[in-house]
């Protein structure tokens, strides 16, 4: 999964979607994982490089990144 090609993100974490006028912003651990899915990067080293720079546990970490990959998928955000 990867971001849409049109959606702007600025390195403070603003995101805008110019297909709906919509625009949202995530804190520092958000604009971080939206760069790396920018980069195509899979959810699994995502959730690894985030994990191990933040010191969260592996399961917390994979329970908070897939409640966040489903609101992005729900803002219309990720495509397949």
């Amino acid at each position: 999964m990867k971001l849409k090609k049109n959606i702007a993100v600025s390195e403070s974490g603003f995101i805008f979607n110019p297909g709906t006028g919509d625009s949202f912003s995530v804190n520092e651990i958000g604009a971080e994982i939206i760069r790396l899915l920018q980069e195509n990067k899979p959810i699994s080293d995502i959730s690894a490089a985030i994990s191990s720079k933040y010191e969260v546990e592996k399961n917390q970490m994979e329970k908070d990144m897939d409640d966040f990959i489903s609101l992005l998928f729900s803002f219309n955000l990720l495509e397949r």
